[in-house]
């Protein structure tokens, strides 16, 4: 009997023991740097001030829940992580060209796109580089890998940036090594309220970061303007959801007007936009990692032609696809999804090639 006894106190302390060990090496992980930080201070009274925030998180303007499927959020990992992913990522290397970004014309507004949503823009003399993810886009680098052929950009091919927007926290739009490595190089960071924590945790000067509220409007000086709008998403890099805004953004230069949509689904906050801003030359639109299983944080195939009608852009090129695999859909499908809204709108589409420089006028 007592040797039945104290096995059963072994066997328990051992199971409590590996336990210990599991929770802290969870602690350890997740207080590593590239997590950033949730707002705090000053920073968070701002937030509670804001007509978004509900005291606890951010809203979206309509009520939206991140799973819509009829599956189990387990299920949908098992098949994200394990399920088959021989239509979904390539077998081969996909071609890129490498451009020498530092040498482009400074007097003709361009843009390049590096896949995902990271983009560089020229507009009247000014870089903007946008949601920069050129290491990894998921906390380790064995989950959510590029596709192979995908990684030739890196921050020193960068030139030096007068404006690095963020749209929002998530891995695959803030890569914690790109924009730490950048800092010495990029003038002003223009983002969603209260994703400015993680840049000041990381060591950026509070002097150079903008956070915006939608529909807030700051002026950049020589002609330049950029105004937050709303998107319907979520945000967070940990177990905290929703304590950062995520956002779109129309960014105003001396010659035209391009909106940087982010990641959104589908809603009313497209129609306010395009009223609103009735001059977008250029709307960059998220095209890829959609499902039925998360149908209202990503643009669904059906909307996205509809979401051209109402912005009222003269043009558009999609973004979200390419570089990574975040859904069940074929890595080639969003090429077409954009094929088909541009005839569903009447409006022309670009589709460069990774790396390719599209001028502008």
């Amino acid at each position: 009997m007592r040797f039945r006894k104290d096995k059963k106190l072994m066997i328990t302390a051992i199971i409590l023991s590996i336990l210990f060990i599991l929770g802290a090496a969870g602690v350890l992980f997740l207080n590593q740097a590239k997590f950033g930080r949730i707002p705090q201070g000053k920073r968070l009274e701002r937030i509670k001030q804001s007509p978004h925030y509900d005291g606890k998180q951010f809203m979206n303007e309509v009520e939206t829940v991140t799973m819509t499927g009829d599956r189990s959020v387990f299920a949908v990992w098992k098949d994200f992580l394990f399920g088959d992913k021989s239509q979904t990522v390539p077998d081969t290397a996909l071609n890129v060209i490498k451009t020498d970004l530092k040498s482009l014309p400074q007097d003709r507004d361009w843009i390049v796109w590096f896949g995902h949503s990271s983009y560089l823009l020229n507009l009247s003399g000014k870089k903007v580089l946008v949601d920069p993810v050129f290491y990894q886009g998921s906390p380790v680098s064995f989950v959510n890998k590029m596709f192979k052929g995908t990684d030739v950009y890196k921050p020193a091919d960068m030139p030096d940036i007068d404006y690095l927007v963020i749209s929002h926290d998530h891995w695959d739009h803030l890569d914690y090594r790109v924009v730490t490595e950048l800092e010495p190089r990029v003038k002003h960071v223009v983002t969603g309220l209260g994703v400015g924590e993680h840049f000041e945790y990381w060591k950026y000067p509070v002097e150079k970061l903008t956070e915006l509220d939608w529909w807030e409007s700051v002026d950049l000086g020589e002609g330049f303007n950029v105004t937050a709008t709303p998107a319907r998403h979520f945000s967070g890099r940990d177990l905290h959801q929703n304590k950062t805004l995520w956002a779109s953004f129309a960014f105003k230069s001396p010659k035209r007007t391009v909106w940087i949509g982010g990641d959104t689904g589908y809603g009313p906050h497209f129609e306010k936009i395009g009223k609103k801003f009735t001059d977008i030359d250029l709307a960059i639109l998220e095209n890829g990692q959609y499902d039925k299983d998360w149908s209202l944080i990503h643009t669904m195939p059906e909307y996205l032609g509809k979401e051209m009608v109402e912005l009222g852009a003269n043009r558009y090129m999609t973004v979200h696809h390419s570089k990574f695999c975040l859904s069940k859909h074929s890595y080639t499908e969003p090429l077409e999804n954009a094929k088909r809204a541009a005839q569903e709108s009447g409006k022309p589409v670009l589709m460069p090639q990774m790396g390719e420089v599209v001028y502008l006028e």
